[in-house]
Protein backbone atom coordinates (compact mmCIF):
# COMPACT_ATOMS: atom_id res chain seq x y z
CA UNK A 1 0.00 0.00 0.00
CA UNK A 2 1.96 3.17 -1.24
CA UNK A 3 1.03 6.77 -0.55
CA UNK A 4 2.65 10.11 -1.29
CA UNK A 5 2.90 12.90 1.34
CA UNK A 6 3.90 16.67 0.24
CA UNK A 7 5.21 19.37 2.38
CA UNK A 8 6.94 22.16 3.17
CA UNK A 9 8.81 23.87 5.47
CA UNK A 10 10.73 27.61 5.63
CA UNK A 11 13.68 27.37 8.07
CA UNK A 12 15.44 30.46 9.15
CA UNK A 13 18.98 29.13 8.35
CA UNK A 14 21.46 29.34 5.24
CA UNK A 15 20.83 26.19 2.67
CA UNK A 16 24.49 25.46 3.80
CA UNK A 17 23.29 25.16 7.26
CA UNK A 18 20.44 23.61 6.38
CA UNK A 19 22.24 20.79 4.18
CA UNK A 20 24.74 19.88 6.74
CA UNK A 21 22.01 18.92 8.94
CA UNK A 22 20.41 16.94 6.61
CA UNK A 23 23.36 14.63 6.51
CA UNK A 24 24.19 14.60 9.93
CA UNK A 25 23.60 11.07 11.40
CA UNK A 26 23.10 13.00 14.96
CA UNK A 27 20.08 15.63 13.73
CA UNK A 28 18.47 12.85 11.49
CA UNK A 29 18.66 10.49 14.83
CA UNK A 30 16.92 13.06 16.80
CA UNK A 31 14.32 14.17 14.45
CA UNK A 32 13.33 11.00 13.00
CA UNK A 33 10.52 9.91 15.48
CA UNK A 34 10.62 6.73 17.16
CA UNK A 35 14.42 6.55 16.08
CA UNK A 36 16.51 4.26 18.53
CA UNK A 37 19.74 3.99 16.41
CA UNK A 38 21.38 5.58 13.80
CA UNK A 39 24.88 4.42 12.77
CA UNK A 40 26.71 5.86 9.91
CA UNK A 41 27.70 2.92 7.52
CA UNK A 42 29.23 4.85 4.65
CA UNK A 43 29.23 8.31 3.49
CA UNK A 44 25.71 7.86 2.57
CA UNK A 45 23.78 4.89 4.50
CA UNK A 46 22.86 4.32 7.80
CA UNK A 47 22.04 1.47 9.81
CA UNK A 48 19.05 2.39 11.94
CA UNK A 49 16.73 1.04 14.59
CA UNK A 50 13.34 2.93 14.61
CA UNK A 51 10.19 1.98 17.13
CA UNK A 52 6.38 2.84 15.70
CA UNK A 53 3.42 2.69 17.12
CA UNK A 54 0.66 2.45 13.93
CA UNK A 55 -2.89 2.17 15.70
CA UNK A 56 -3.00 -1.01 17.50
CA UNK A 57 0.48 -2.27 16.17
CA UNK A 58 3.88 -1.10 17.80
CA UNK A 59 6.37 -2.46 15.59
CA UNK A 60 10.48 -2.07 16.19
CA UNK A 61 11.98 -2.10 12.53
CA UNK A 62 15.67 -2.61 11.43
CA UNK A 63 16.50 -1.57 8.33
CA UNK A 64 18.92 1.02 6.35
CA UNK A 65 18.54 4.45 5.15
CA UNK A 66 20.26 5.83 2.43
CA UNK A 67 21.14 9.10 0.70
CA UNK A 68 20.98 9.35 -2.81
CA UNK A 69 20.88 11.37 -5.75
CA UNK A 70 23.08 14.27 -4.09
CA UNK A 71 23.05 17.47 -5.37
CA UNK A 72 24.71 19.11 -2.57
CA UNK A 73 23.72 21.40 -0.91
CA UNK A 74 20.29 21.83 -2.88
CA UNK A 75 18.68 18.22 -3.50
CA UNK A 76 18.98 14.94 -2.04
CA UNK A 77 17.09 12.08 -2.11
CA UNK A 78 16.65 9.62 1.42
CA UNK A 79 15.01 6.58 1.85
CA UNK A 80 14.48 3.57 4.23
CA UNK A 81 13.72 -0.04 4.53
CA UNK A 82 13.30 -1.65 7.48
CA UNK A 83 11.71 -5.19 8.68
CA UNK A 84 9.35 -5.28 11.46
CA UNK A 85 8.73 -9.11 12.43
CA UNK A 86 5.43 -10.10 12.46
CA UNK A 87 4.59 -6.28 11.86
CA UNK A 88 5.61 -6.74 8.22
CA UNK A 89 8.10 -4.17 6.66
CA UNK A 90 8.01 -0.44 6.43
CA UNK A 91 9.67 1.27 3.14
CA UNK A 92 9.60 5.08 2.65
CA UNK A 93 11.62 8.12 1.37
CA UNK A 94 11.81 11.42 0.64
CA UNK A 95 13.08 13.59 -2.33
CA UNK A 96 14.34 16.43 -0.16
CA UNK A 97 15.27 20.16 -1.90
CA UNK A 98 16.45 23.25 -0.49
CA UNK A 99 16.06 26.50 -2.38
CA UNK A 100 17.37 29.99 -0.45
CA UNK A 101 14.97 32.63 0.63
CA UNK A 102 17.10 35.65 1.36
CA UNK A 103 20.44 35.30 2.40
CA UNK A 104 19.56 33.57 6.15
CA UNK A 105 16.64 31.37 4.89
CA UNK A 106 15.79 28.02 3.33
CA UNK A 107 12.13 26.89 1.50
CA UNK A 108 12.60 23.03 2.20
CA UNK A 109 10.02 20.91 0.18
CA UNK A 110 9.55 17.65 0.15
CA UNK A 111 7.60 14.46 -1.39
CA UNK A 112 7.57 11.74 0.76
CA UNK A 113 6.51 8.22 -0.75
CA UNK A 114 5.55 5.59 2.29
CA UNK A 115 5.01 1.58 1.42
CA UNK A 116 3.90 -0.37 4.33
CA UNK A 117 3.47 -4.75 3.90
CA UNK A 118 2.52 -7.51 6.64
CA UNK A 119 0.08 -7.00 9.21
CA UNK A 120 -0.05 -2.79 9.55
CA UNK A 121 -0.96 -3.02 5.80
CA UNK A 122 -4.10 -4.63 7.04
CA UNK A 123 -4.69 -1.86 9.17
CA UNK A 124 -6.47 0.05 6.17
CA UNK A 125 -5.26 2.82 4.06
CA UNK A 126 -6.78 5.91 6.24
CA UNK A 127 -4.98 5.07 8.89
CA UNK A 128 -1.51 4.62 7.96
CA UNK A 129 -2.17 7.69 5.40
CA UNK A 130 -2.82 9.38 8.17
CA UNK A 131 0.09 7.93 10.19
CA UNK A 132 2.81 8.31 7.41
CA UNK A 133 1.38 11.82 7.38
CA UNK A 134 2.01 12.79 10.59
CA UNK A 135 5.53 11.36 11.05
CA UNK A 136 6.56 12.74 7.85
CA UNK A 137 5.38 16.84 8.88
CA UNK A 138 7.07 15.57 12.76
CA UNK A 139 10.55 15.00 11.14
CA UNK A 140 10.32 18.05 9.19
CA UNK A 141 9.03 20.41 11.73
CA UNK A 142 11.13 19.03 14.75
CA UNK A 143 13.97 19.17 12.23
CA UNK A 144 13.49 22.83 11.58
CA UNK A 145 13.10 23.68 15.11
CA UNK A 146 16.60 22.32 15.20
CA UNK A 147 18.13 24.01 12.84
CA UNK A 148 16.38 27.02 13.29
CA UNK A 149 17.59 26.93 16.65
CA UNK A 150 20.73 25.94 16.17
CA UNK A 151 21.30 28.90 13.80
CA UNK A 152 20.45 31.47 16.63
CA UNK A 153 22.56 29.85 19.38
CA UNK A 154 25.51 30.88 16.65
CA UNK A 155 24.00 34.26 17.01
CA UNK A 156 24.01 34.30 13.06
Amino acid sequence: MAMIIEGEERIEAPVEAVWRALNDPEVLKDCIPGCEELEKTSDTEFAATVSLKVGPIKARFKGAVELTNLNPPYSYTISGEGKGGVAGFAKGGADVSLKEDGPQATILTYQAKADVGGKMAQLGSRLIQSTSKKLASQFFSDFNARVSGANEAQGA
